[in-house]
């Protein structure tokens, strides 16, 4: 197994809330793939919305507050995004190089994932088998990230780097998890 710490960072040209920290753990298991993410910090300047009783796919999660992380195979250009709600709601889309041919991922009818909210921490964890995408030989390279939305309607973009001008999660050089 390879498990991994991070450590979330937000893009530099937005206000810095320093009283938020997301932190977590990745790893890789054959080809299971299990993700922590764990959100400090006061809490009640962040929008988020509340737990869904119906928990589904849903288009566009990163106009709220979303996990997020990019996967993509070693020397490929095709590479996956999956969104994750902290009310539950998820999504999966495959890009066949950088920002084209987005489709949602059809291969993933549901994602595992839980949450659990307190008042002053978030964790979410998703535990997925990646079968259906890549082979367990492959090795896969992830760029983990975070969008905050806050009350006053900021929004922050958090990754481990930021490697453009503008914050741009599907950049693959910020690909720097290497499982």
């Amino acid at each position: 197994m390879n498990k991994q710490t991070f450590s979330l960072q937000p893009f530099p040209c937005t206000e810095l809330f320093s009283n938020l920290k997301i932190t977590g753990n990745i790893s890789r298991n054959a080809n299971q793939l299990t993700i922590c993410y764990n959100l400090g910090g006061d809490l009640k300047e962040i929008a988020i919305v509340p737990p869904s009783n119906a928990p589904s796919r849903k288009y566009e999660l990163w106009g709220d507050t979303c996990f997020e992380f990019f996967l993509g195979i070693k020397d490929s250009l095709q590479y996956w995004e999956f969104n994750l709600s902290p009310a539950g709601h998820w999504n999966v889309y495959r890009f066949d190089g950088y920002r084209q041919g987005m489709q949602e991922e059809t291969a993933f009818e549901k994602l595992p994932f839980s949450v659990h909210n307190q008042a002053d921490s978030l964790e979410l964890a998703l535990n997925v088998n990646l079968d259906k995408i890549v082979s367990a030989e492959q090795k896969i390279q992830v760029a983990i990230t975070t969008i905050i939305n806050h009350r006053d309607s900021d929004i922050t973009y958090w990754a481990l780097t930021h490697r453009g001008a503008e914050a741009d999660f599907h950049l693959r050089d910020s690909f720097i998890v290497e499982l």
